[in-house]
């Protein structure tokens, strides 16, 4: 794809979200799902997401999803309370009251942040492990879950709808499954069975309790990060919150521990009008996007590490005056290799990745003697692994991680953007380099990896197909001219399907993945050879893939 004219640059005004007509679209229009079968549920690997607009994302797909977890949580005997959150997207707001007004008609105890706050995506893992960790849960057992309110770093007109389990991470696809059938048939029975309380009753009903999730979370961050590095070194920290819902945790954080943290942007805005146009020239949250970071590049010399989060942070961008924007590949070996010699974590804790992730990751882990958990796209593949403290680091490609205490113990299960921007702070203050010099170190003993990731068209009857393909599907035995070493369709941590296929060869790879919403594949390639090379593998995939479009026609 190429980059659009204006990436870089700042919407023009007349092309920003229009918010009371998405608003409006949200209540006003139905889902129709025998007409049209992208206005059903359908949860990807971040839960559902749409907008009004498309009628993709309306009041009564929340209010089918909704009575689908609560449905869930009865058959299971769920019984604690219910967690619940929202971003900063226009759409948040209302899916937050209509949810709100479902849960508290089937009596689920549901806790919110005090003030009408926003609460970030790690707050709510946080809060549901606590909580299921603690003396009380433990003599009643009522397990608590949560909801998410946040289509992440989608553009401004999305909204997204994530259901956390007791296990405090993302539900996994047996949940998920469970709750997108159950909603699709409630909407296919025009909500009869959807029991609501009208929102001015439902907030005073006795059911809802406003905490203060910023403050639990906060003084808990000493458990895990070395905040006293940070101090003493006087680390400057720029913060660009992009808009999201957690500028009172860094305020929270600058507080509590003294820290030289400023942050560059404190607007809150849901038509994002402050943020640089992506690579495709649309408004999109991503921290990991060089267009998207636009803004805190300018600043990079101001501090001695700058950092960004995406709209509910679970994600994490981190600029250095050496590298400028990190490739989130590149900060992910940093992390791990800085954390599995910085931490006094037992030496059977392996290293989760997922597979479309940086083989760099692999030769770090080899040079710590750890084994890598490697498993399909998804960070809900990583929470059992957290939450049994076999895993001390999970971590995908697209910028989203998380790790363990100083203990071993538990953090959260979900990705958490601001203990990855903490760190990289950390690391500087330990290091005395900041994580883009350190990644240099990494090179100079490994090797310098060429990485890409890419879009190709295709048709439905071929993204089903690459789906559900199979290793006799592939007849080449050589990538780029080295011995093909593996052909993979089930991730080899865990035995899951890709969804996809993922060929390795000593110095290259590729895997490629259907788009779950759009006539496209998403392909990702690596050399540690040369970008010529990266080129060959990009030409062969591609010519493989082709092979097997063709083969089945």
């Amino acid at each position: 794809m190429s980059v659009h004219q204006n990436a870089g640059k700042l919407s023009d005004h007349q092309a920003l979200i229009n918010v009371p007509q998405l608003i409006s679209a949200y209540y006003l229009l139905e889902p129709d799902l025998e007409a049209n079968e992208n206005e059903r549920v359908a949860f990807g690997t971040s839960g559902h997401r749409g907008s009004s607009l498309t009628v993709s994302f309306n009041e009564s797909h929340i209010l089918a999803i909704t009575q689908a977890i609560c449905d869930y949580r009865k058959l299971n005997n769920i019984t604690g309370p219910l967690f619940l959150g929202k971003d900063t997207h226009a759409l948040s707001e209302p899916a937050f009251n209509s949810a709100l007004e479902v849960l508290v008609a089937n009596q689920v105890e549901v806790k919110i942040q005090e003030n009408n706050g926003f609460t970030p995506t790690p707050l709510i893992s946080h809060a549901i492990l606590s909580y299921n960790q603690s003396d009380e849960c433990q003599t009643n057992g009522d397990l608590a879950d949560g909801i998410v309110v946040t289509p992440s770093h989608n553009p401004p007109q999305d909204g997204g709808f994530k259901y956390n389990a007791t296990n405090g991470g993302p539900a996994d696809t047996n949940i998920t499954n469970w709750i997108e059938n159950r909603a699709n048939q409630l909407l296919a029975e025009d909500l009869v069975a959807v029991e609501i309380m009208p929102f001015s009753a439902a907030i005073r009903s006795g059911f809802v309790e406003t905490i203060d999730y910023v403050d639990a979370y906060v003084n808990d961050l000493a458990n895990i990060i070395n905040i006293d590095a940070i101090k003493q070194a006087n680390i400057s920290i720029g913060v660009d919150p992009m808009g999201g819902s957690g500028i009172e945790v860094w305020k929270a954080i600058q507080k509590k521990y003294s820290l030289s943290i400023t942050i560059v942007n404190d607007k809150v805005d849901p038509t994002f009008a402050f943020m640089p146009l992506d690579k495709d020239g649309k408004i999109r949250m991503d921290c990991s996007s060089p267009y998207a970071m636009a803004n805190l590049l300018t600043l990079k010399d101001d501090f001695d590490i700058a950092v960004a989060n995406d709209p509910d942070f679970d994600r994490h961008g981190i600029v250095t005056r050496t590298a400028g924007l990190l490739n989130p590949n590149h900060y992910l070996a940093v992390a791990i290799d800085y954390l599995y010699r910085n931490r006094n974590w037992p030496t059977n804790l392996n290293i989760g990745k997922t597979l479309v992730s940086s083989a760099m990751i692999d030769k770090v882990a080899t040079s710590l003697n750890r084994n890598i958990t490697e498993v399909p796209v998804g960070f809900k593949w990583f929470v059992d692994g957290l939450a049994k403290s076999e895993l001390g680091f999970g971590g995908e490609e697209s910028a989203g991680a998380s790790f363990l205490r100083k203990n071993g113990k538990v953090w959260t299960t979900d990705k958490d953007g601001i203990i990855l921007a903490l760190l990289a702070a950390e690391i500087l203050a330990v290091t005395h380099q900041d994580p883009g010099q350190y990644y240099l170190h990494l090179v100079d003993n490994f090797g310098q990896p060429k990485y890409r990731r890419l879009d190709v068209p295709c048709n439905t009857s071929q993204r089903r197909l690459l789906k559900q393909l199979s290793t006799e599907h592939v007849a080449a035995k050589e990538l780029a001219g080295e011995p093909i070493l593996s052909i993979e369709t089930h991730a080899s941590g865990n035995g899951a399907s890709i969804g996809g296929l993922k060929v390795v060869t000593e110095n290259g790879w590729f895997a490629a993945r259907p788009s779950g919403t759009e006539n496209v594949y998403k392909i990702y390639l690596e050399s540690f050879i040369s970008d010529a090379h990266l080129g060959l593998i990009e030409q062969e995939a591609k010519r493989l893939i082709q092979n097997v479009f063709d083969a089945a026609d």
